[in-house]
């Protein structure tokens, strides 16, 4: 079982230090010690408080899709020329980049400030891990 240590997970759910701690102290999260002697939590335990704890806002579109990777967001910056836009998207945590026709921005409204969703239908995602550490 991977062990994530308290500032590490503190780090991932976006809560400080003190915070993880009293969830420990509270019974929320199972306190563990690593290899190292440090406090730390269990990383599958970790991910499903994460989980539970991931609110985006609510999606304004509304609309069906077979697509589940929606990131609803503010445009933090479009920078367009007289064909391509690159419009950027502050998604929670996550920034998201998306590379459009400057006509498409016309048309979506898109203007800093306003909110929009990203919609990422992908056939290839990539998972990398910390370096030196095995995936098995």
């Amino acid at each position: 079982m991977p062990k994530i240590r308290i500032s590490e997970a503190a780090r991932f759910l976006g809560v400080s230090d003190d915070t993880v701690r009293r969830w420990t102290e509270q019974g929320n999260l199972t306190a563990l010690k690593d290899d190292s002697g440090r406090l730390a939590v269990d990383g599958l335990e970790l991910a499903q408080l994460a989980r539970e704890q991931a609110q985006l806002p609510e999606d304004p579109a509304r609309v069906g899709s077979s697509a589940r990777n929606r990131f609803v967001g503010l445009v933090t910056a479009i920078t367009a020329d007289t064909v391509m836009a690159q419009v950027e998207l502050q998604c929670g945590p996550f920034r998201v980049v998306s590379l459009m026709s400057s006509e498409a921005v016309r048309d979506l409204g898109l203007e800093l400030g306003s909110v929009a969703t990203a919609v990422v239908k992908a056939t290839t995602v990539i998972i990398e891990t910390p370096k030196g550490k095995a995936v098995i």
